[in-house]
């Protein structure tokens, strides 16, 4: 007998983690923040479109699954990037031009247990 949820699909997820600083201490209007994760999470799905993660979760449109987290600051979201890189997880570091201001970062969609222990310190985006 197979275990439970054997054979099942692994659910994708694409996190996308923005600096609640900018709307917080910063007082960025909520739709320009909002704007930078659009861009972010656009940006790491053209970049790995023949990813076949990705094209997985586009062929799930009506079900996909978006995780928003914060990162309290630039040193946060530029450190979180930097390990990002150095275990080889495939992400976009949005940097807002012309200010060259790094506001957010978006994974291309991975399984959830993949990277979700990479993702725990940081919390719901609010």
């Amino acid at each position: 007998m197979a275990a439970p949820g054997a054979g099942a699909p692994t659910r994708l997820v694409q996190y996308v983690v923005v600096r609640s600083d900018l709307v917080h201490k910063l007082s960025w209007p909520l739709g320009a923040v909002i704007t930078q994760a659009c861009h972010a999470a656009t940006a790491a799905i053209h970049l790995h479109y023949g990813d076949p993660d990705t094209q997985r979760y586009l062929e799930e449109l009506d079900s996909m699954h978006k995780v928003v987290l914060g990162a309290p600051d630039e040193a946060a979201l530029s450190g979180l990037s930097d390990a990002l890189t150095q275990v080889g997880v495939s992400h976009k570091l949005w940097i807002e031009q012309p200010e060259n201001i790094p506001t957010c970062l978006a994974l291309k969609p991975y399984p959830k247990e993949t990277v979700q222990p990479l993702m725990k310190k940081f919390k719901l985006f609010k």
